[in-house]
């Protein structure tokens, strides 16, 4: 991807899953690239396993503090940011009825709060410089209906609208995105759903098959190129065309 080289990357949650899969692509485009995650083993064995890793950073995204205080060890790193893949987020597969209220606070703290919070701190950084990109996890559980994931659901689209709200608010210097995956195979995925189940979703893909990670952190390097320059307040499905014919609702 054009122009890649060199850019400061913050990736959240990227000790596993789709946020490794992209710390990995960024770090493969020549960009410099900490990580955060609330995991410190996580954040210890990805700065093994990525040796060009300029640093990892232990904080829970859901803690305003926490962010803050991880965004002056961030500017330690690297002195601004250009790019933020605002990636980390958490589910819970459970029916509607027996979502307690601790559980709803906490979906909705790291996957729409969180969000908010290292959107905002990237943003004051990046509109300092006159430059940035911002690029939200979303997912197509905030474009149309799914059971048992009413929480997520509703944190999920909630980051859509705070993603196209941004990005009138902070053109033109900073442009902002969401990248909304269908079925991926992440660690959550696979903790969460039997063989069974996974069998029973690849017979509802067009395309067969649940995503790769490798696939959705190729769509955050090209939103966060240059290729993509005039992109911006827009919501990227891949799932695999899942949600084209309205599958999903099976």
């Amino acid at each position: 991807m054009r122009g890649l080289e060199n850019k400061r990357v913050l990736v959240t949650g990227g000790a596993r899953g789709i946020g490794l899969a992209t710390t990995a692509r960024f770090l493969e485009e020549g960009a410099r690239v900490v990580v955060l995650d609330r995991d410190e083993a996580g954040c210890r064995c990805i700065g093994q396993e990525l040796t060009n890793l300029t640093g990892t950073i232990v904080a829970d995204v859901s803690d305003p503090e926490a962010v803050a205080d991880a965004f002056e060890e961030l500017d330690g790193f690297f002195g601004g940011l250009d790019v933020l893949i605002n990636n980390a987020g958490i589910s819970i597969r459970h029916p509607f009825m027996d979502i307690t209220p601790e559980e709803w606070q906490r979906v909705m703290d790291v996957n729409l709060n969180g969000v908010f919070f290292v959107a905002q701190q990237s943003a004051e950084r990046m509109l300092a410089a006159g430059r940035g990109v911002i690029l939200n996890m979303g997912s197509t559980n905030g474009l149309v209906g799914y059971p048992f994931y009413a929480d997520y659901n509703a944190s999920k689209a909630g980051v859509i609208e705070l993603t196209r709200s941004m990005a009138l608010e902070l053109a033109p210097k900073v442009r902002v995105n969401a990248v909304c995956p269908g079925y991926i195979m992440t660690p959550m995925q696979e903790a969460e759903y039997t063989p069974d189940m996974l069998r029973a979703v690849n017979q509802k893909i067009p395309l067969g098959r649940h995503g790769l990670p490798q696939e959705v952190a190729a769509l955050f390097a090209f939103l966060a190129s240059d290729d993509a320059a005039f992109i911006t307040g827009q919501c990227y499905v891949i799932d695999g065309g899942e949600t084209a014919g309205g599958l999903a609702s099976r």
